[in-house]
């Protein structure tokens, strides 16, 4: 199976910004998608599926197929990165986050392994969101994280990222935060990206 040929002509599909496409030779086991809102996520879906059974002779399972949909003003409104993809997955005592974010036209994943703790769970998080924005960041500047909560103010929870940057020999903190709402580790990724939007686009390589 070419993974790389069925990203590729995923990605010409009408309102498809993005692909995705994670597996083995011989099996499909996700498939990212960041879309347009100019057709519903299912059609979106039914066009993956029609499109690789048509041209792969794959038969693709509608529940691997995940559609992020960003209104165009997202999509082209300024230079920085999006969320495409949050996915935890737990081994015995060790848990794996990697986490896919999209800027202009490339897909940067980035993905941590620690221990399967709910301790430690939101810094997986953050570092996986510092390893995927890593690639496409200059080498001389270095990001660590400071810490991550996410504490009660009035009624609601609020992810809280505390990032250090360091370039030429100068130590700079960030903070940022995000709402939770339904997904928290999705709130998390929000915040370290808050803390470092204004700075990262005068990184890139």
């Amino acid at each position: 199976m070419d993974l790389e040929a069925l990203e590729s002509k995923l990605a010409r599909l009408d309102g498809v910004e993005a692909v995705r496409v994670v597996g083995t030779d011989s099996r499909l086991e996700e498939i990212h998608v960041l879309a347009r809102t100019n057709k519903p996520a299912k059609q979106v879906v039914r066009d993956v599926q029609s499109l690789a059974a048509a041209a792969f002779g794959i038969d693709v399972d509608r529940r691997i197929v995940s559609v992020v949909q960003l209104a165009d003003n997202d999509l082209s409104g300024g230079d920085r990165p999006v969320i495409v993809d949050v996915v935890e997955t737990t081994d015995g005592s060790r848990s794996s986050v990697r986490v896919t974010l999209q800027w202009h036209d490339e897909m940067l994943t980035g993905e941590t392994t620690g221990a399967a703790s709910r301790v430690t769970r939101n810094r997986l998080v953050a570092e996986a969101v510092l390893a995927a924005l890593g690639q496409a960041l200059h080498a001389d500047a270095s990001f660590a994280v400071a810490s991550v909560d996410v504490p009660t103010l009035g009624s609601r929870r609020v992810a809280v990222a505390q990032i250090v940057l360091v370039t030429n020999q100068q130590e700079r903190l960030m903070v940022g935060s995000a709402l939770v709402d339904d997904d928290e580790s999705r709130a998390v990724v929000r915040a370290v990206l808050d803390a470092l939007n204004r700075v990262v686009p005068g990184l890139r390589r």
